[in-house]
């Protein structure tokens, strides 16, 4: 059975290289770049990968690009800053002859400014990312796409490596990128937006990844998570009141 990686990527110099290092034992490993500027290209041909273009139309648009220039048997689909360990690695191999099933999801153990996060809401955090070719798509949503996989689908237990926040700063930006595409998602879907839903969502953003999700056990980092959290909601709701008022000629922010 041959095994197709596929990774998405703009200006993620950072991380392509271990990212395609750990996905080393696959056939295939194919990068698909929207316009780095950062030396991602680079690296990534540097690595053997194999490079493709596609202009950016959201993340389930980029993702299902990937999957229709891989080649594979099996597709096993990567973000930058994710990893497969030895472990996880093996886990793959071995299951990839199960004639039964077309899919697998695996645990993500994420970090946080170099904490591992065991609570809030950040693990287990059950993805699916392995899949056979021809079996399973990436929904069409411009920001958290998932794989539509058709079942049967089993899980592994190894976990994925998620780096996604190595300084605040990435924090911030994170925020700030995906809440600008989750306010596009609430226009496109005509849902209301106001600033005081962007409070009170916010507010239960923070209390449930704190509280609900036992965020106060992972110390400090957890605190942070909470707070980013409710600041990426609130900007979401913003950002899609402001987008709303200013379609319909209200006054300039």
């Amino acid at each position: 059975m041959r095994l197709s990686a596929i990774v998405i990527a703009k200006d993620e110099a950072a991380n392509i290289g271990d990212c395609l290092d750990s996905l080393a034992f696959c056939d295939e490993r194919i990068v698909v770049d929207c316009g780095s500027s950062d030396g991602t290209l680079m690296i990534a041909k540097q690595k053997g990968a194999r490079i493709a273009f596609h202009e950016w139309t959201g993340f389930g648009a980029q993702k299902n690009y990937a999957l229709s220039v891989a080649r594979g048997d099996w597709v096993l689909s990567l973000d930058a800053d994710e990893r497969v360990t030895p472990e996880l690695q093996q886990a793959i191999l071995g299951a990839l002859d199960d004639a039964s099933v077309n899919g697998y999801e695996f645990p993500r153990q994420s970090s946080f400014c170099g904490r591992t996060m065991r609570h809030s809401g950040w693990f287990p955090d059950r993805v699916l990312r392995l899949f056979r070719r021809g079996k399973a798509r990436f929904s069409d949503d411009v920001v958290h796409e998932r794989v539509i996989c058709e079942q049967p689908v089993k899980r592994l237990k190894a976990p994925l490596l998620h780096f996604p926040v190595r300084r605040l700063e990435d924090a911030i930006r994170r925020m700030d990128t995906y809440s600008t595409l989750g306010a596009g998602q609430l226009v496109a879907a005509g849902k209301p937006a106001s600033i005081l839903q962007g409070v009170t969502h916010g507010a239960f953003a923070f209390l449930r990844t704190y509280v609900l999700r036992l965020g106060f056990l992972d110390g400090a980092a957890g605190f942070m998570l909470a707070v980013a959290n409710a600041e990426g909601t609130y900007y979401r709701y913003v950002k899609a009141w402001l987008a709303g008022r200013d379609a319909a000629g209200g006054p300039a922010p």
